[in-house]
């Protein structure tokens, strides 16, 4: 996908958390989510982080070439890493606002200036230009990439217990999609029977395999969960 078209996915991805959370009053942001130990407020807090984090990395202009592409960065943190401390920190940090709505409103103020930025940064920018983020060196389109698919995996983790939320749009799920597909190769497929959102919760780790599913999978079973 071209950069431009990561910029649309990673709008598409960001106006669908809002979509979700929007509307939320103080008792469901405190609703549970697929992440342990986090209610939504919680989880929103986190994805504001990472659109603060777009933002300063869209203006952290590195020399290439990259180190990762969008798949190659997340094969750097492995399934299984403790991330208990910014589990608890982001709790922590959640619960200092005063209502859980005034994490939504700086959301919304944060996320489509992170979308203005990347449009900004694609449309200016060579095909090739990198940025730096997190100790890797990355093409803006495979930033873009990894931050839609964060958003994909955690818009699915808001929506647990809110049962009239809107799924996350077609094309921003394709990203997410196709980031799971990178991490478990060309040396497996996925089953046919998985839709789009059992893949992601599969793949994830959300949900387990069945035996079925193991079946399928064959050796590619083992490498189950591909991301945390």
């Amino acid at each position: 996908m071209t950069p431009q078209g990561q910029h649309i996915a990673l709008a598409q991805a960001y106006d669908g958390i809002t979509r979700v959370v929007a509307a939320l009053d103080d008792a469901d942001l405190q609703r549970p989510t697929r992440c342990r130990g986090w209610v939504v407020a919680d989880l929103l807090f986190h994805l504001l982080c990472d659109a603060q984090r777009a933002l300063v990395t869209l203006a952290s202009p590195a020399d290439g070439p990259p180190d990762v592409d969008d798949v190659g960065y997340w094969r750097s943190f492995p399934p299984g890493d403790d991330g208990a401390r910014h589990a608890w920190w982001a709790r922590r940090s959640a619960a200092a606002f005063d209502q859980p709505t005034g994490i939504v409103r700086l959301w919304t103020d944060t996320a489509p200036a992170a979308v203005r930025a990347a449009g900004a940064a694609v449309q200016t920018s060579d095909p090739d230009a990198c940025v730096t983020t997190q100790g890797h060196v990355l093409r803006i389109g495979d930033f873009l990439a990894t931050l839609t698919t964060e958003a994909v995996v955690h818009h699915l983790d808001l929506v647990l217990d809110l049962p009239d939320a809107p799924a996350p749009g077609q094309l921003a799920t394709a990203v997410a999609v196709a980031t799971m597909d990178g991490l478990l190769s060309d040396d497996a497929v996925r089953p046919a029977g998985w839709d789009d959102v059992e893949f992601l919760l599969k793949a994830t780790g959300r949900e387990p395999l069945g035996e079925r599913d193991r079946v399928e999978l064959g050796d590619a079973a083992g490498w189950f969960p591909l991301l945390g």
